[in-house]
């Protein structure tokens, strides 16, 4: 169980790198328009890909 979640934290690892490697100057673009949506928007975002994730977990088990 261990291993697996270690695979997937590796695998997230990776899909968060892919924009910075790629394209640095557009990360920092998108960085800074972060700074600029409010808390709770983030939240909400943040909310809806917990549950995303959570219901792909649920599909794929």
């Amino acid at each position: 169980m261990w291993q697996e979640l270690l695979r997937a934290f590796a695998i997230v690892l990776v899909l968060e790198g892919i924009l910075p490697f790629m394209s640095p100057m557009s990360w920092k673009r998108f960085v800074q328009q972060m700074l600029s949506v409010p808390n709770h928007a983030l939240r909400v975002a943040g909310l809806g890909m917990m549950l995303a994730g959570v219901a792909l977990l649920y599909l794929l088990s």
